[in-house]
This record gives structure tokens, sequence and C-alpha cells, in this order.
């Protein structure tokens, strides 16, 4: 049984189905945001929001997947597609890489965000770790989402979400290059440590929880691919002068970034290559 019934009307949910699904999707080879994706199962006419949706990668695959693929004279109606992000820059990168796809690019955030029975699915992918207010975030969400409609997140999750990235944060807090200035960071993510607290902070929001997994996902990179993968979100909170209350300088940068390099190759095994472990936690949960 899937979320959609033939007709693209939601039906009710089969718990263990779900759950058995995400069991044939959770493979280690596979990127986190598509097997949300493939859990989602978003129709044709799904309106679709794609919260947190940064330069629009992902919203422009949901885009596709919302166009029906039949001879135009017998297309339908296709469902609305809007991504919003708090960050100006992404969004008018995804507006510019979005050009003549009707996709809707908003900067908001989500805790200001204020629709109303105005989606039929909304995507959260990795972006959870940034809300500021996380129970404000999922009340905005269910108020969204019209009766029967889901949310799916993905996000890292626990205080040692990357036990690779904290090994290479250890190295930063013990350097005497730049010890004396981490220690005025303050962290800027959300974490949970367990699923069961995550269900609970979407139930106590009025939401039906349909799976709530913590899962260790493990892939391999070379130590260069790794440090992209660390520049590409942990280093924004890392570097983010926001997140100090000292001055943050061009000499801590620059050591910084290259502790965190260094460590990252000797993580590296005999092959050259290192294991990166990621602790995520995938959620789907449906309004009722």
């Amino acid at each position: 049984m899937c979320w959609l019934e033939n007709n693209n009307q939601i039906s009710k949910v089969d718990f263990s189905k779900i759950a058995n699904r995400y069991e044939d999707y959770s493979l280690v080879q596979k990127s986190a945001g598509d097997i949300l994706l493939n859990l989602l199962e978003i129709g044709d006419n799904d309106d679709v929001l794609d919260l947190g949706c940064g330069v629009g990668n992902l919203t422009r695959k949901i885009r596709e997947m919302t166009t029906p693929f039949n001879p135009p004279l017998l297309r339908g109606n296709k469902g609305v597609v809007v991504g919003i992000d708090s960050s100006e820059g992404m969004i008018q990168e995804a507006r510019e890489k979005s050009r003549d796809l009707d996709i809707t690019f908003e900067k908001r955030s989500a805790e200001e965000m204020d629709y109303r029975d105005s989606f039929d699915v909304i995507f959260c992918n990795s972006v959870m770790q940034w809300f500021k207010e996380p129970h404000s975030v999922v009340k905005n969400c269910y108020t969204a989402l019209r009766k029967d409609g889901r949310i799916g997140v993905q996000s890292p999750a626990k205080r040692v979400y990357s036990p690779n990235f904290k090994m290479a944060i250890k190295k930063i807090r013990e350097d005497p290059r730049t010890k004396d200035i981490f220690a005025h960071f303050k962290s800027p993510w959300f974490f949970l440590e367990t699923s069961d607290e995550y269900k609970d902070l979407f139930e106590n929001n009025g939401f039906k929880v349909v799976l709530s997994k913590i899962e260790s996902v493990k892939t391999i990179y070379t130590p260069e691919d790794v440090f992209k993968i660390f520049s590409s979100g942990a280093i924004a909170g890392y570097l983010n002068q926001d997140f100090y209350d000292v001055k943050i300088d061009d000499d801590y940068t620059v050591n910084f970034t290259q502790i965190v390099k260094d460590a990252f190759i000797q993580q590296a095994n005999n092959n050259g290559e290192v294991e990166l472990i990621f602790n995520r936690i995938f959620l789907m949960a449906s309004k009722e």
C-alpha cells in the first residue's frame, strides 16, 4: 500500500508497509534526499512545499515528479511546487537555475511561514538541524498541510551527528592556533538523541507519525570530498561570526580550514578513502 491511490487522493497509511518500504530504500550508496523522495511518492497533482530548498536541486526534481508525462493535449493539471529558504542568495540562485520550470521560490524562514491548508506534501531535507524554534516550525508545517497531507523529514541527528566531523572538530578544540577562539563557539544546531524524541516533537504538534528511525549512514569518499561535504553545510556554522562571542579573523579561518582538511586525511585508510558516517533521522508523518 502506498501513500497515494490511483486517483491521486491521499489514502490511509499502512504503518507496517511504510516501514518495510523504508528498509528497501535504506541503502548506504543511496543519497538521503533520494530516499526521502522515494518514501513520499509525490503524485502528479500534489502541491508540494520544499522547506529549506537551498539552490533548488531537489525542488527541480520534485517539479519533474509532479509534471505528467502525457502528450500536451492530454496533460491534466500539475501540482504547485514552492521552495522556501531563509537565505536570499540561495533563493536568487534557485530562481536563476529554475527558469521556465514553473516553480515558486520565496525567501522565508520556516519559523516565519504562514501557509494554511496549502500543501499536500512538505519535503524537509537536511534542514531541520537549523531550526531555531523547532516546535514552532512543526506547528507551522501542520497548519500548512491540508487534511491527510504528509511531511517527510531527513536531517542529521544526535549530538555526534558525524563521528568524522566531531573528530576533526576535536583537533580544532585542541590546536593552539584555534582553541582559544573556538572556546567561544556556540552551536547553532538542533539535534535530538533518539527517534522517539523526534516522534514526540511531531505528535505533540498534532501529527500522526508513520515512521521515525535514526540510521547510521556510511559512505566512502576521498578526504577531499569529505571536506567538500563538510564545507557544504557544517562550515556555515563553524565559521559564522554570529555563533561566536569573540571576533573570528582571517588567520582563524585559514587555520581552521587547514586543520579540518588534515584531520580528514588522517582518517583515510590504506586505500586513501574515508568511511564517512552520518547519523540521520528519517521521519514520515501525516495530518489526519
